[in-house]
């Protein structure tokens, strides 16, 4: 056990119990281990959630929302401006946690905690600002408008790669909306949610609120109670297309909801009148940033002829000179993967290009010693290989070639997901038949950057086996809440509507 490399301000203890309701911290089941990605050691242990325990955290998260949804708005928004203070505060120490719990380099770390105190802030402002609109009603002296009420305890499923930006995508949105929120987290990221958790008691306890967020640790089991339970009107769930299907069969058949954000197999378009230098930048950290264990991850380039020989010389050069290792180590731009299954998932897919005929330019290896790293691999291959068509959570790039536009159109469509997408142009006609009806069919569509890296200002999410949802911000705050249609009748008459007659003389 390595429990040294935790940073201390963060309080976790080599055994950490895994449930939290209510603020109080529980944990008889089965037994996690967090392992630090780098160097193969466990960082910690944590007991997670007893099926008892699931439900009764559901319970306590529902007796909690009664008092949170009574909650005006603004204070509600004022409590969450308290938890974004506190990130603040620990930024440093909950992103160096997060780059040891899931690989990601510093940077990233840091970077993903920036993302949970952006949203924030962001939810702070909608706390002020949700609101109905008033509606024309076709009788006289009527007035019709809609409004929006806390839907409930909500589920949120978290996955490993984002282990909690995305909890705060959800819970911090879902939080001022007057929802209160059990959280199960990946069972390969419990510490990172453990120590968010930490952070939000010590904000909502003192003020009797500390059943607003609660903690349910555990595997695919605790997931699967949660997605099921009808106490949960609402499941948001991140993870893989299959993980997606299975959550979406359980809350379709209690007539729940469901908002999925799944996988992605992001293509980026370059054609010949592209600034090849912003497109190489894009396309690095696109495939490379995180290991390629993001859902918005570059899979495919789509060079046009044209361009492709320069830009397949200039990515393997690039490829090569990444410094993969420590993710600490500020120099690293590429860490490990995840665990030995993922090391599998990326030999299995370099044999499937090679056999199908992909051509490996760099890469394709395991890096042997501790830790669960390989090679940045860069694939020339065809759009019409199954491999290609298929996401692999791993720094693999292949490389298409393309006529022009339309073909690229078309193959980057062809995959089974949609979520994110981008073209590299100076033509304004070409960005703008990207951007049309007849153009990307992914949920986000981008000229001149790349498919990584969002702002939290924008929703966040894709098309197709990508699941459809929204996250984060623009109005991705309505999948928390209950829209309610109403009329008022401050007249003497009663006038129906469509000129419908119901009279009794």
């Amino acid at each position: 056990m390595n429990t040294r490399e935790i940073p201390p301000e963060l309080d976790l203890q080599p055994v950490e119990a895994g449930v939290c309701s209510n603020g109080t911290w529980s944990g008889q089941g089965e037994e996690l281990v967090s392992i630090n990605p780098a160097n193969s050691e466990e960082l910690a242990r944590v007991t997670g959630a007893t099926p008892e325990e699931t439900l009764n955290t559901i319970q306590g998260a529902d007796n909690s929302f009664e008092d949170w949804k009574k909650l005006p708005a603004p204070r509600r928004g004022e409590y969450i401006r308290l938890i974004g203070e506190e990130l603040r505060r620990f930024k440093k120490p909950l992103g160096k946690l997060v780059s040891l719990e899931c690989g990601k380099v510093l940077s990233e770390g840091e970077g993903e905690v920036q993302e949970m105190i952006d949203i924030a802030d962001f939810a702070v402002g909608l706390s002020r600002t949700i609101g109905g609109a008033t509606l024309p009603s076709e009788r006289p002296d009527h007035r019709m408008f809609e409004q929006w009420h806390p839907l409930g305890p909500v589920g949120v499923i978290t996955a490993f790669n984002f282990p909690v930006a995305v909890w705060s995508w959800n819970a911090l949105v879902a939080a001022i909306c007057g929802d209160t929120i059990v959280w199960k987290p990946s069972e390969k990221t419990p510490l990172t949610a453990i120590a968010v958790q930490k952070i939000c008691n010590r904000v909502l306890e003192p003020e009797g609120f500390a059943g607003v967020f609660n903690l349910c640790c555990g595997g695919t089991e605790t997931g699967e109670r949660i997605a099921a339970d009808e106490r949960l009107p609402l499941i948001s769930a991140t993870g893989s297309c299959r993980m997606g299907r299975e959550v979406a069969v359980a809350v379709a058949g209690r007539m729940g909801r469901s908002l999925l954000e799944l996988g992605g197999n992001n293509a980026i378009i370059i054609l010949d009148d592209a600034d090849v230098d912003l497109g190489l930048r894009a396309v690095l950290f696109g495939s490379l940033g995180t290991a390629g264990q993001r859902c918005t991850t570059t899979r495919r380039v789509l060079a046009q002829k044209g361009i492709l020989p320069t830009l397949a010389k200039r990515l393997t050069e690039a490829f090569e000179s990444v410094i993969v290792g420590d993710p600490l180590d500020p120099k690293t731009l590429v860490g490990p993967l995840i665990d030995e299954e993922a090391v599998n998932t990326f030999e299995k897919a370099v044999a499937a290009a090679r056999d199908s005929g992909g051509e490996v330019l760099t890469g394709g290896q395991v890096i042997e010693g501790p830790g669960f790293f390989v090679q940045p691999t860069l694939i020339k291959a065809d759009s019409g290989m199954e491999i290609v068509r298929e996401e692999t959570f791993a720094p693999i790039l292949y490389l298409l070639e393309t006529d022009g536009l339309d073909e690229a159109i078309s193959a980057q469509n062809n995959v089974r997901q949609g979520l994110s997408s981008a073209i590299f142009t100076d033509s304004v006609r070409n960005a703008e038949r990207f951007l049309s009806v007849a153009g990307s069919d992914c949920g986000i569509a981008n000229v001149n950057i790349g498919t990584s890296g969002a702002e939290i200002g924008g929703a966040f999410g894709g098309e197709k086996e990508t699941g459809g949802g929204r996250e984060a911000g623009s109005d991705s705050w309505k999948a928390y809440m209950r829209r309610q249609t109403c009329t008022i009748n401050y007249g003497t008459e009663l006038p129906l509507a469509q000129g419908v007659r119901f009279d009794l003389d």
